[in-house]
């Protein structure tokens, strides 16, 4: 009688016996885990910047527009009071437009009666993007985990930006909008004491977290003032001290680019020195064009022991100073263009419109036309805009 170790148990009619056999302990057997749910989201970045979700259920319609009946609504000129309406049809998520002014896209193309919208999809509505996202909902949880951790780490980023100085001989406003849900850019201005004031603006190559936190090691270093035996007042010794303090082969390969000025109080002259960056421009009342401060340097960190050159230029009452990152400019307009900088520079210098409380807010009128010009979704770079204006 065979047994259970008997080999011939499990041989055919007519065969030998002789095989090779691999006893698996039942310990070892698993059974695949059943599907968990999947869910069908819109995702969205609101008029905070924060990324919302939109939970779309089947025979649920959704309907986006500017206001009531709509379920999703946005304050968008170019979004039609009822512009469009989605509806779950079993895993298939479809839109419809509803007679908008302007619209209603799919992957960059404007639909014309009921379209699917696939998995990882884009809706475009007005100025808005709506990704379909439709995964696993235990992966969707850990999502949201780190996407509060990202939102903690990008309000704390932004929470170490200065105020806006509205009074006194200089006053500075700016406008900040990463590309990423953290941004690369690190700007600042404090007094090195009652005649001088410090302006900077750094820029970190790539996006996203890895930059952001070198990015703020930047930043805290000049706003602590953290060089030793570094004189603050003298750009060229300050970019000097930065580019051996941060070198590319011990920072991940990251680089940064910089403009550092610091400006006299009393006689209104500034010295500055750029690693990298374009120049800062400066308008001023009754002159056409723009006068640019930039010297040629090297961008920081690529090798050590630089020495690096500054420069000096005379301002006057009323004229306005513009810092600003790459991102600024660096878009891709709705009609397919590329920007240059050249492009970008004749919005600088116009007179400021004040906002409803009398505060010249140029920068955010800047970051809003820039906006409106780039093509939907979030820009390609951090935007980082400073104007400060001499009183």
């Amino acid at each position: 009688m065979a047994t259970e170790s008997d080999p011939s148990r499990f041989a055919p009619a007519g065969d030998d016996g002789e095989r090779t056999m691999i006893r698996v302990p039942r310990s070892r057997i698993t059974v695949a885990a059943p599907r968990t749910a999947w869910v069908h989201d819109l995702v969205y970045t609101d008029e905070a910047g924060a990324v919302q979700r939109q939970r779309l259920q089947p025979g649920v319609p959704v309907r986006i527009g500017r206001r009531a009946p709509a379920e999703l609504q946005f304050r968008d000129a170019e979004v039609s009071g009822l512009h469009c309406e989605l509806q779950l049809h079993g895993d298939e998520l479809v839109v419809v437009d509803r007679g908008s002014t302007n619209g209603t896209f799919v992957d960059g193309r404007r639909i014309h009666g009921p379209e699917p919208v696939p998995h990882g999809g884009v809706l475009q509505v007005g100025k808005q993007t709506l990704k379909h996202e439709f995964r696993d909902e235990h992966e969707l949880v850990q999502s949201q985990e780190l996407d509060r951790d990202l939102a903690r780490a990008s309000h704390y980023v932004q929470s170490l930006l200065p105020p806006p100085l509205l009074h006194g001989p200089v006053r500075v406003q700016w406008h900040y909008q990463p590309s990423a849900r953290v941004g690369g850019d690190a700007f600042g201005y404090h007094h090195l004491d009652e005649h001088r004031l410090v302006l900077y603006l750094a820029d970190v190559s790539g996006h996203g977290v890895g930059a952001a936190m070198h990015g703020v090691a930047v930043f805290n270093t000049l706003r602590q003032q953290s060089l030793p035996g570094v004189d603050f007042a003298d750009p060229a010794q300050v970019l000097a001290r930065l580019n051996d303090q941060y070198p590319m082969d011990g920072h991940g390969g990251m680089f940064f680019t910089i403009w550092y000025g610091v400006l006299d109080l009393r006689t209104l002259e500034i010295e500055f020195a750029a690693a990298g960056q374009h120049p800062a421009y400066v308008a001023r009342p009754g002159r056409d064009g723009l006068l640019p401060l930039v010297t040629r340097n090297l961008v920081i960190g690529a090798m050590p022991g630089m020495a690096y050159a500054k420069a000096r230029a005379q301002l006057a009452r009323g004229d306005r100073l513009y810092l600003f990152s790459d991102g600024v400019f660096e878009i891709v307009t709705r009609e397919g263009l590329t920007w240059q900088i050249d492009d970008f520079l004749p919005l600088l210098g116009r007179p400021p419109a004040p906002a409803a409380d009398g505060v010249a807010t140029e920068a955010g009128q800047l970051y809003r036309t820039v906006r409106g010009l780039a093509r939907p979704g979030p820009l390609d770079d951090d935007f980082s805009m400073v104007v400060a204006q001499l009183a």
